[in-house]
Formats: C-alpha cells, sequence, structure tokens
C-alpha cells in the first residue's frame, strides 16, 4: 500500500472561487476543522476555511504540537495561497491566540490580514492569562476544564474509547496553551474583534478588553449571550464578518441594548 501523503493544514468544505473574502477559523483546545464545517452557508460572498491541527481526525496519526509557535509557524507555511483576498481570522479560545501569533508572523514579512476575530479568549498578555499557565493539565484536569467551558462534545469523554482518542490531543493542546509565553513586539495593524459569551466563566470583559492593546487598527468588543461555546449553535457571523455598527457592542440577555463598542 502507497504512503499517505502529509493531510492538507488548511481545509475548505465549500469552495467558493468567486467569493470576495474569506474567513478561516482556528479551532479550540480538543476542537477540530469540522467544528466550522456549516458555516458557509448563508454568505455566498464569503469562503469559509478551516486549520486542522495535527493528531486529531484525519491527522490522527501525526504528533501533535507541543508548542504553540511550532503551531503558529505551521500555520504561516500553509496559509499564504489562502491570501489572495481579504481574509478574516477567526480564533476560538486557544484558536484566538495561534490565530494572533500567525498574524503577527505574516505582518513581519509584509503580509496580513484585514481582521482579527478573537472569540471566548483572553488576551495573550493578560495577566490572568499567564497564572493559568501554572496549572498541572493531567487528563483528568483536561476532560474537567472541556466539561466545565460547556463543550457540546464533552459528554464523549464518559466513553472510555472516545476518551482514548480525543484525551492525547485535547492534552497536547492544553500544554500548548499552558506553556505559551507572549513576547512583546510591534502591535498589529489589523483591526481585532473581541467577542465573549456573557455568562463565561472564563473570559470577563475587562479580560477582552484587552486585546484593545495589540493592534494600532480599530479595535471592538462585543458580549453575547451565552457562555465560552456562545456560537453553537449559531455563530453571529455578521459580527464576525462585517463593520460593527455603532452602539452594538454589548448585548446581555436582560438588556439587549446596551453597548460597549469603541474604535481607536
Amino acid at each position: 500500500m502507497a504512503a499517505r501523503g502529509p493531510r492538507p493544514v488548511v481545509r475548505v468544505p465549500v469552495p467558493r472561487p468567486a467569493a470576495g473574502r474569506r474567513l478561516i477559523c482556528f479551532p479550540h483546545a480538543g476542537g477540530s476543522a469540522n467544528f466550522f464545517r456549516d458555516w458557509a452557508a448563508g454568505r455566498p460572498e464569503t469562503e469559509v476555511a478551516a486549520v486542522q491541527y495535527p493528531g486529531r481526525a484525519d491527522r490522527l496519526d501525526e504528533p501533535c504540537h507541543d508548542d504553540l509557535g511550532q503551531a503558529a509557524d505551521e500555520v504561516l507555511a500553509a496559509v499564504g495561497p489562502f491570501l489572495d483576498r481579504p481574509v478574516t481570522f477567526l480564533g476560538h479560545s486557544l484558536g484566538a491566540i495561534v490565530a494572533y501569533e500567525v498574524a503577527r508572523r505574516l505582518e513581519q514579512i509584509g503580509r496580513g490580514v484585514e481582521r482579527l476575530v478573537a472569540s471566548s479568549a483572553r488576551a495573550p498578555h493578560d495577566p490572568d492569562h499567564v497564572a493559568a499557565q501554572d496549572l498541572d493539565w493531567d487528563d483528568d484536569a483536561a476532560a474537567r476544564s472541556l466539561t466545565a467551558l460547556g463543550h457540546t462534545d464533552a459528554e464523549v469523554l464518559a466513553d472510555p474509547a472516545a476518551r482514548g482518542l480525543v484525551l492525547p490531543y485535547l492534552r497536547a493542546d492544553f500544554e500548548m496553551l499552558r506553556r505559551y509565553r507572549h513576547v512583546p513586539g510591534d502591535p498589529l495593524s489589523c483591526d481585532i474583534v473581541a467577542v465573549h459569551g456573557s455568562e463565561d466563566g472564563h473570559v470577563s470583559a475587562r479580560q477582552a478588553e484587552r486585546w484593545g492593546d495589540l493592534t494600532t487598527g480599530v479595535f471592538h468588543h462585543a458580549t453575547r449571550p451565552g457562555g465560552h461555546f456562545y456560537l453553537v449553535p449559531a455563530p453571529p457571523l455578521d459580527l464576525f464578518l462585517d463593520t460593527p455598527p455603532a452602539g452594538a457592542g454589548a448585548e446581555p440577555p436582560v438588556n439587549p441594548g446596551r453597548g460597549d463598542a469603541h474604535a481607536r
């Protein structure tokens, strides 16, 4: 049997060669490109792509990354052909940090994206993010964390067979984040949109606001009803992709007319 070639790092579930822009999505810890497979529906002007980290799904036989910079370097090497039109990076949780590091690397070589959407993520330089890196992420701790965050697939960890498949890459993802250290440098020039759920115990409004320190472009912070996985089952693609209207920043469940958007 012939050896299988390397699987692509960036996937496009619904190719749209005529689309005027592209959204490239970066999964959360324990996530895969499949999380974004239905996002292309209803946005014919946008081609949706997603990053597939090694060690899961059809890259299950590849070793997981143990360093977040290594993960960013792999995406950087693969993403060039996808920058042929205006691009938005969207990273959810861990994915926001990976997307940020890829955006930094692109700007260092004279390229870049129009917008970075940081979903359900503390800013990489936030003191609380650094403090969380001291935790010991064994298998049980990783499983408890995923369940506490309200991941829709957390129940699979109750199945011993599924747990044996999921935990190695879940723990590797948490370990990659634990080892990450933000290196100060030039801010990004792209716009940043930081979004988190109003009931997310992992990311506060103050922590989301700190993403604004990392760009000279326009910064917008928005809150949406829900927890860490507020974007399931219906991601707010209009917020991610379109120009946020003034005053549309926060939408708490009890008072959806109140806003905290700002630009600088």
